[in-house]
């Protein structure tokens, strides 16, 4: 028989705050890529690999909310320990492709298609891995045309994050794209979630044993959470970061690109050129005379 699904089990809670944990780690990518353009060629790769981390555990973290609020009327659902953690590592790899090839290729067309595509693709890889990993006493089953529209959903919102990435660097302007993104995937989420309907097995009325979602997404949403904390503050308190854009924001304000602050003498190469001497004691006075 078809089971009841309620993907909203507690209200606007789940949504709500699945949309913000896709806030934050949208936030944070675009910080971090931002600030690997700013430094050292050496630190590049360090800061993309932390933005993709963070996007992609943004991400995850966002479904597994969603999923906390998602039920089967008729059976009990839980979650597979492998493949959920699969899906985790999923979303952080692809999406770390995408960002180094436009983190060191620039938002060049090509680019830019070419990664949002597979970004897009790893994310709604991630999100039905992450359906893959439900156990109830049923069957899961997906409309085709639902599913293919979230997969493009995907593909444009991974694109879109991906130049806005390489492109946006003022932090209300890279707030401003982490809202967008954090609808676009939000969108995402739940356009696939509308492509599921679930057969139940014939059980008498008797609910399928199985321990409660919250048992075991809880413990384990804990770890990309801290991880999200823990790369919020070292983004907060970058001073290359901050300092940078202080230093781009005189230069375009002035019209010229940053140099001494002002009120300051250039120096006089000629004179840097020769030492300079003290007048002697023997000299003033044969002036004097």
């Amino acid at each position: 028989m078809e089971g009841t699904i309620d993907g909203f089990r507690y209200g606007a809670v789940t949504p709500v705050a699945a949309y913000l944990m896709a806030c934050l780690g949208g936030a944070l990518g675009l910080r971090c890529t931002v600030r690997s353009l700013l430094g050292t060629r050496s630190w590049k790769p360090g800061w993309l690999a932390l933005g993709a981390a963070s996007i992609g555990c943004g991400i995850w973290t966002m479904h597994f909310i969603a999923m906390m609020g998602f039920r089967v009327v008729e059976t009990r659902v839980h979650y597979d320990v492998g493949v959920t953690v699969l899906s985790l590592a999923v979303a952080v790899g692809v999406v770390g492709v995408g960002v180094f090839a436009v983190g060191y290729r620039g938002a060049r067309p090509g680019t830019l298609a070419a990664a949002g595509v597979v970004t897009g693709l790893g994310v709604a890889a991630m999100h039905y891995l992450g359906m893959a990993a439900m156990r109830l006493d049923g069957e899961v089953r997906y409309d085709p045309a639902t599913v293919a529209l979230s997969v493009t959903v995907a593909i444009v919102a991974a694109t879109a994050a991906l130049w806005a990435a390489v492109t946006i660097r003022g932090f209300l302007a890279s707030l401003g794209a982490s809202l967008i993104m954090g609808v676009a995937v939000s969108g995402m989420h739940y356009t696939g979630m509308a492509a599921v309907s679930v057969h139940v097995h014939d059980a008498a009325g008797a609910s399928w044993a199985g321990s409660p979602p919250t048992s075991l997404l809880l413990p384990m949403l804990l770890g990309p959470l801290v991880f999200l904390l823990l790369a919020g503050v070292v983004v907060m308190f970058d001073p290359l970061l901050i300092l940078g854009e202080d230093r781009e924001k005189r230069s375009v304000a002035v019209g010229r690109p940053s140099g001494p602050p002002r009120g300051t003498a250039a120096p006089d190469r000629a004179a840097a050129r020769e030492p300079w001497h003290a007048p002697s004691y023997e000299g003033a006075r044969s002036r004097r005379q």
